[in-house]
């Protein structure tokens, strides 16, 4: 399993839903990093993540 680096974390109760999570990974993708929305079940939360450089977890 490859090691992600978590650049954001935005509340899946949100009134705006994963809205937040995707404009920021967008913002990301604009600057050169290549990142995505993830969910993450056990916290209820959206995810925006990003493949880590060297293997190692931030």
């Amino acid at each position: 399993m490859a090691a992600r680096i978590v650049h954001a974390e935005f509340p899946a109760s949100h009134p705006r839903g994963s809205w937040p999570a995707e404009e920021e990974a967008q913002r990301l993708r604009q600057s050169g990093t290549p990142a995505e929305v993830r969910m993450d079940l056990r916290t209820d939360r959206f995810l925006v993540v990003s493949k880590s450089e060297g293997g190692e977890q931030s």
